[in-house]
Order: C-alpha cells, then structure tokens, then sequence
C-alpha cells in the first residue's frame, strides 16, 4: 500500500519521464524499486515510456495502451511483411492446421 506522498511523487516521476523531462538516477531507482513490487506502479512505467516513445496516441493504440496491451519496448512494433502461418510452420503436429 502507497502512502499519499510516496503515490504522487511517484507519479510525478512518471510524468516526468512521460514528457520526456530530465530524471534523475535517483529518482528512476526509487521509482523502480516501488515498480518491482506493485504492479499498479509498474502499470504508470509502461505507460509513462509508451507515452514517451510514441507521444499521443489515438485510436486502437489509445486503446491498448489504456489497457496496458501494448510494448513499451520501440523496436517492438507489428511488421505487416510478417507471416504468422510461416510462425507456427515448425509446430506439432496436433497444433497445426492442415
């Protein structure tokens, strides 16, 4: 459980690091340290480095990133030239679609 305090100055960390302001070292590791424990915490991360990667979003990815679907990882992007049937070519056979 959060106190008031810790929960806003964390969440004005996220914030900072949502707009892309400075952040201090100490700063990221109190706000990592609350992140390993509480999951709501590690929630405002994603969001904070979505949001700072991807800067406002609309739409489907408005959506997952209110759900927290989504990657907070850049290099994680869909790649249309993908093929999914290609994926699950190496399957077993009783998961494979024939």
């Amino acid at each position: 459980m959060l106190t008031t305090t810790t929960r806003l100055r964390l969440q004005e960390i996220c914030g900072r690091i949502a707009h892309g302001a400075q952040v201090s070292l100490a700063d990221r590791v109190y706000l990592q340290k609350f992140a390993d424990r509480d999951r709501t915490v590690l929630t405002w991360v994603h969001r904070a480095q979505r949001q700072q990667q991807q800067g406002l979003v609309t739409g489907l990815d408005s959506l997952l990133a209110d759900l927290d679907l989504g990657s907070c990882d850049a290099g994680d992007d869909h790649r249309p030239d993908d093929d999914l049937g290609e994926w699950f070519g190496n399957a077993s056979s009783w998961l494979r679609r024939d």
